[in-house]
Order: C-alpha cells, then structure tokens, then sequence
C-alpha cells in the first residue's frame, strides 16, 4: 500500500525509545507535540483520562482521577458499590503515573499530538487493583515467580459497517470504492479488501506511526468482516497495541465515513467476532517450556491446556463480557463452543496450531473481540498458570468435530458472572477487589439491558400471548 506521508515524516514520527521524562521532553520537540492526552484502560477497554497541554505535562506528569473510572459502566453509569463507590461525589482520588514505554503520537489528530497510557495508584502507592493493566502484572508477577515468560499473540476480527446514527436500524455492510457494498461472504479475498484500500492505507500508516506491529491482515468470513494479527511478544506489550490498534481503526474508518465495530455478533446473519490468542511459555533462555529436548510435549504444555479447559466456563464473564457476546456463543454459529482441544482442529475452543517444537503453542478461540485485551490476556494465562502449577491432565483430543457435543459454556452473563467469583483460585489470582469490582458493573449492565424491549418480543409476544 502506498502511505500518504512522507519517509521522512515517517521515519520521524517513528523516533521512540523513551523510557524517562527527560527523554519524553526530547521526544515533545522533536516531533514539536502540543498537547498530549494521558489515558488509562477502563474495565471495559475504553480510553479514559485527559488531555493537557505538553507544558503542562511536564510539569506534573503524574495525574489524578476519580477512582470510579474504573466502575463506570459501558452506558455511563455508576452503579452503588459499598466501600468503594455509593456516588461519584464521594468517590476517592487515585494517581496516574504514565509508562513512557507506550508513548507514541496520535496520527489522527489535527495538531500535533501525543498519546501515553497510565497506569494508576492509591495515594499511599498501592496500585489499583480494579485497573485493567495491573490485573495482567499481577498475573505476570506469578509466572516470573517460577521463571517463566508468557508470549502471547492476539488475532482480532471486526466488521465494517456502513455509518448507523439510529440504533434502531440493523447494521450495514459499507460501500467500498466499486460503488457497491458486499452481497456475499468473501473469506480470505484480496478484492473484498482493496475495496477498502484507502482506509487500509491510513489504517498501516497510523500504525507505524504508533510503532504498532500488524503482521498480516485478511478478509474473514462475513460480510466485509476483517482480521488483523499483531507479532508475538509479551503480554502487556500486546494487551497495550490492541488497546491502541482498535482506537485506530475505528479513527481511520470514521475518517472514511465507515464504521469499524468490535461487538461480538453485530449482525444476525453473520459470524461472530473473535480476539483468538495464541499462548507459550518460555524460560528465562527463551528456551519453549512446551517442547522438551527432543520436540516432545511437555507435562507443562498438558498441564496448561488441562488449566484453560477446567477454568474456560469461569472465565467466560471476562471473555464474553457483554449480553450481546453470547448471541456469538451458540451452535451452528462458526464459533466455537466448548472447552476441548484439538490438533489444528478449528471446532475446539484450544486449538493447537501445527508448528515446530520451538514454537508450540495454544490458540485460546473462545475471546471474542469486545472484550478488554488486559483482562482476556490476563484470565486465559491465569488459567493455563493454575493447571501447570496443579499439573493438571487435560482430556484426549478431539479429531472430530468438537461441536456436536452441544454448548460446553455458559449461555448468559448473569450465569458466567456466578461461575466467575464463585471460583476461589481465580478470586486469589486476579485479586478480590477487581473481581468483586467486575461482578458489580457487570451485574449493572446486564440490568440496563434487561430494562430494554427487543424487536423480537414486539413481534412474536405482542399478539401472540
């Protein structure tokens, strides 16, 4: 794809490698940035924080926020928490210290601008244990404990839709530069792609900008639905890059009156949407812990597998963690929907893909795309960790289709919810706080929706009943 900047603006926008204060000030003028925004995933992936001037930032580099950014629902609301949060006036300050590691410039802004991700303490410098970011550390914390390094590499599907302002009306394909939207699915066609060339282009463009690393981009198998796979590496890195790849895409598509939409089932007739996450584990010489001397699995990789098929249901509240993530888990809907394992077996919600020892390794297919990259990173290897450390024996695999053992998993939020903090080995992982923080905005989502009337109750009940 040709990019619309120049090399040389390129190669400069590109000059990172900030690790201090000092090091961002020499960044700011060399790419004469005016105004920066300080942002902090919420539960929900959702960028919240403030932007200031650059003067100011390096002033104060550290900032405050309301601690109930991180119980504030997807609608916006805040729902009572005793102890923590009964309203947002009473609510305590906590402190946001920025990672300069994630600084990187914002390519879609009018003025030159810069982003960084926080990460957030209490006043007594605690970190905060509802924050995405440190859910993931704390489950990093317990693998390098042991001597372990996980590598992730996450594969994210989405739609593009045409522009929808009444949320009444179903979703729509868009119209690409042919002057005619998809009427058919197009799995793995490079036409259907170019149809969205130029914003493609900006997409690759605004990455490099950021020091994202795409490695490929294909069409998937719904209507204009598209998958990006990021490079292997460490979790937090990756959990971070999809935090910021999906913002570009939905700014580049905007930019090109499209949507790009990361809701698990946007539209009825068509599949689902993943975030797949490839997992292994290396020790400290980057030596795979799945392959022994000789290319043979592992106890460890077995165990591993054994951790994510038991905990898979309880982990669902993360994996799935909207109402609307579930209409992707059902039968007869491409996706999978059980917690066994497979060689290269695409019907299993484990798959493991064909590959040489040294780079063996678990493809968890049960994530879907909405949910928050820290938190599915965080639960799948806090699941496969507790199998390891238990050395659990995970069932045989499945050479068949894994799907005509019907739904393994749970059907609603409320129900994985249950499953999820009754499940006293990840309440010690993840930590009470977060886990009883989640339960609290989930539980208040799912009454939101509840409070709404379906087309498919007005159609079939109205009369009928």
């Amino acid at each position: 794809m040709k990019p619309k900047h120049s090399k040389a603006k390129r190669e400069n926008s590109l000059d990172r490698g900030v690790s201090t204060l000092e090091e961002a000030q020499a960044w700011f003028a060399r790419q004469s940035i005016e105004e920066i925004e300080c942002v902090v995933p919420d539960l929900a992936g959702v960028a919240r924080g403030k932007i200031m001037p650059v003067r100011k930032f390096l002033g104060t580099p550290s900032m405050n926020l309301p601690l109930a950014v991180f119980y504030q629902t997807i609608t916006g609301d805040f729902p009572e928490f005793e102890g923590a949060v009964n309203a947002v006036q009473s609510d305590t300050d906590i402190f946001l210290t920025p990672d300069f590691a994630t600084l990187a410039a914002v390519p879609w802004a009018q003025d030159p601008t810069a982003q960084v991700i926080h990460d957030a303490f209490h006043p007594d410098g605690r970190p905060v244990e509802e924050a995405p970011r440190q859910v993931l550390r704390r489950v990093l914390a317990l693998y390098a404990e042991k001597g372990w390094n996980p590598i992730v590499a996450p594969e994210i599907e989405f739609y593009l839709v045409d522009r929808n302002t009444d949320p009444d009306y179903p979703l729509k394909p868009p119209v690409g530069r042919s002057g005619r939207p998809e009427t058919g699915r197009q799995g793995y066609s490079i036409s259907a792609v170019n149809e969205f060339d130029a914003l493609f282009e900006d997409m690759y463009e605004y990455s490099e900008r950021q020091g994202l690393e795409i490695d490929t981009l294909i069409h998937e198998s719904g209507v204009a639905q598209m998958e990006i796979n990021l490079r292997h590496g460490h979790p937090l890195e990756l959990a971070d890059q999809v935090f910021m790849m999906k913002r570009t895409i939905r700014e580049a598509a905007l930019e090109h009156e499209i949507y790009a939409t990361f809701m698990a089932k946007p539209m009825a007739s068509e599949p689902g949407s993943a975030m797949h996450i490839h997992q292994s584990i290396v020790d400290r010489k980057g030596r795979n812990l799945f392959s022994d001397e000789d290319g043979q699995e592992t106890p460890l990789f077995h165990g591993f597998i054994g951790g994510q098929q038991k905990y898979l249901p309880a982990i669902m509240a993360i994996l799935a963690p909207y109402v609307n993530s579930y209409r992707r888990i059902a039968r007869d809907s491409g996706a999978p929907v059980n917690t066994q394992w497979g060689y290269d077996n695409r019907t299993c919600g484990l798959r493991v893909p064909p590959s040489d020892p040294a780079n063996r390794r678990l493809e968890n297919r049960i994530p879907s795309s909405d949910a928050n990259p820290y938190l599915a990173i965080a639960a799948v290897l806090a699941t496969g960790y507790l199998g390891m450390v238990d050395e659990l024996t995970p069932s045989a695999p499945v050479e068949t289709d894994a799907g005509v053992e019907g739904v393994q998993l749970p059907r609603s939020l409320s129900e994985s919810l249950a499953l999820f903090k009754a499940c006293q080995p990840l309440v010690d992982i993840l930590g009470p706080t977060f886990i009883a923080a989640y339960d609290r905005v989930k539980q208040a989502e799912y009454e939101t929706f509840m409070r709404t009337i379906s087309p498919w109750e007005r159609e079939f009940l109205l009369l009928n009943v």
